[in-house]
């Protein structure tokens, strides 16, 4: 394994990793026969997990904005014509002052 010292001093570092227990011989009673065991591991997704997943990757690629409303909004605020009402802004606000402060 390689130490800090290695990794301050620039020298290169051994990454190359050998797994003992990948391949077991147990001998028979006799002692001369030798069987080869391989461990394998196995991994199986639920159908909830593969659901989550299929609408990750959905998710993922949809875009997260409407750029039509964000250009109409961008060329309100350059003509003078947004207005923010600001009695909603605040219900908003207060709906969701729980976020705000993290609990």
């Amino acid at each position: 394994m390689a130490s800090i010292d290695h990794l301050r001093s620039g020298q290169p570092i051994n990454t190359n990793r050998t797994n003992q227990n990948k391949t077991q011989s147990t001998s028979v009673e006799s002692g001369a026969a030798q069987v080869n065991t391989q461990r394998t591991d196995a991994f199986s997704m639920s159908d909830e997990s593969k659901a989550i997943g299929a609408l990750n990757q959905q998710m993922a690629s949809e875009s997260h904005f409407d750029s039509a409303k964000v250009a109409a909004i961008k060329a309100a605020i350059a003509n003078g014509s947004y207005k923010v009402d600001a009695d909603k802004l605040a219900s908003n606000m207060l709906k969701h002052e729980d976020d705000f402060r993290g609990i």
